[in-house]
């Protein structure tokens, strides 16, 4: 038989599948996988079942009419040149396989979305990363300095996270406006995945796309806004004119995501907007940070409070993730699944806190009931 090219045999397991798939099949509290417990809004569910049995066939490549009117008017941008997407992964896919190709380099930051590697890598771009600092009191630190130096000849783009998943670091004004005159300096394309944009935990992040419109890919994503993970509708919006060349690479992928899932999203995006939505969301999800935190402090960790995203990163030395899992019944995600060339430090650990308080309250019981067995 004729053998799998080397990209598929290299291809594995995410280290997110295989601690949910562990986590379920040992009853595990599973605080590793970025999925919400909770159940979606009633009325993102109600738009759905109005959709279903209505809107059931092929929708364009581009995304529903309707859709793309409603992100227009939410992002504050031309519905004409935005993209539907079957999630953000399949947004930064198309991303990586239209921006950049053989003999390209794209800049990152690291720690790195285990996404962004391989996606610069199937497109026959060489992936460079840029380290963001950990001084012990400060937090997740950039050096723009690094970032300059980084930039060569072969440099394509420069992908941005903001909120940034894994550290919840978010972005400052001044740090994007260095970013967009470097960018402009070199002629590079920015792609700004911003789908954690509107969870965030004190000033509202600023989008990349409002300091340079036409050199600027925003990557969005329904599920993470709205609490529906599974639905796979996400967005990329575009600098002016150049949609239709994105939807044409889409179209012989997954051709369109699922039309009464768009349908849906169009819906709830102004009642979203309008009701409060987000804003009960981020207070909630702040009150769910703020336990497990405090739960990690006083098991011995030390704590870096997240700008943004649903989840934060603890460090106590003598913890592992698959320790925890095995001995203490709770699934983490080591911090080395994003290290690319960086040294991380010892027992560096990402928690996801988008789940309800009850399984919160649970796991950090049972970090301290096993912490407690294993120093005895």
């Amino acid at each position: 038989m004729p053998d799998l090219v080397p990209r598929a045999r290299s291809s594995q397991e995410s280290i997110f599948a295989r601690m949910s798939r562990l986590a379920a099949q040992r009853g595990a509290i599973n605080l590793g996988q970025g999925f919400p417990s909770a159940a979606p809004p009633a009325f993102l569910l109600e738009a759905a079942r109005r959709a279903v049995g209505t809107l059931d066939q092929y929708a364009p490549p581009v995304g529903l009419p309707i859709l793309r009117d409603a992100l227009g008017t939410d992002l504050g941008v031309d519905g004409a040149d935005v993209v539907v997407t079957t999630g953000a992964t399949e947004a930064m896919a198309l991303l990586a396989q239209a921006l950049y190709g053989p003999g390209d380099e794209v800049l990152m930051l690291e720690p790195v979305f285990d996404i962004y590697l391989p996606q610069a890598r199937l497109a026959g771009a060489t992936p460079v990363t840029v380290p963001l600092r950990l001084p012990e009191e400060d937090g997740w630190m950039l050096d723009l300095d690094e970032l300059r130096a980084a930039v060569t000849p072969r440099t394509r783009a420069l992908l941005l996270n903001s909120p940034h998943n894994p550290t919840g670091r978010v972005l400052t004004r001044e740090e994007l406006k260095a970013v967009v005159a470097l960018a402009r300096e070199h002629d590079l394309w920015l792609i700004s995945d911003e789908v954690y944009d509107e969870l965030y935990f004190g000033e509202r992040p600023l989008s990349l796309r409002a300091l340079a419109p036409e050199r600027t890919f925003t990557v969005g994503s329904a599920g993470k806004r709205l609490e529906a993970t599974g639905w796979r509708v996400g967005w990329v919006a575009c600098p002016p004119g150049l949609a239709g060349h994105l939807a044409g690479l889409r179209q012989v992928a997954s051709f369109c995501a699922p039309t009464p899932l768009q349908a849906a999203v169009a819906a709830a995006l102004p009642v979203a907007r309008q009701s409060g939505f987000y804003e009960g969301l981020r207070e909630g999800y702040a009150a769910r940070l703020a336990l497990l935190a405090d739960g990690l402090r006083e098991l011995g960790a030390r704590v870096y409070l997240p700008g943004g995203t649903y989840f934060l990163m603890a460090c106590r030395p003598d913890w592992n993730a698959e320790t925890l899992l095995e001995a203490a019944g709770v699934a983490v995600i080591p911090a080395g699944a994003f290290a690319a060339k960086a040294a991380l430090p010892p027992g560096l650990l990402r928690l996801a806190f988008c789940k309800e308080r009850t399984e919160l309250e649970e796991a950090l019981t049972r970090l301290a009931r096993w912490a407690k067995s294993s120093s005895a």
